[in-house]
């Protein structure tokens, strides 16, 4: 439940940021299929990832779970 939600709230912020995954991939330093692969559940995401991501869409790592009920 928990990775799932964390997974939609990371694509639908990379989308308010105007950000393809291609060009979200780019910024972060992984490659697209990473991406793609969390975004659709088929990958785990490691921790250090987790900071990459929050740095690209400027946010900091605790905001990702703000919101999650």
């Amino acid at each position: 439940m928990v990775l799932w939600w964390w997974r939609q709230h990371i694509k639908e912020l990379r989308i308010q940021k105007g950000m393809s995954q291609e060009s979200f991939a780019f910024v972060i330093g992984l490659d697209i299929t990473y991406i793609s692969g969390l975004e659709h559940g088929r990958r785990n995401i490691a921790i250090t990832n987790i900071k990459k991501i929050g740095d690209a869409l400027k946010i900091e790592v605790w905001e990702f779970f703000k919101d999650f009920k």
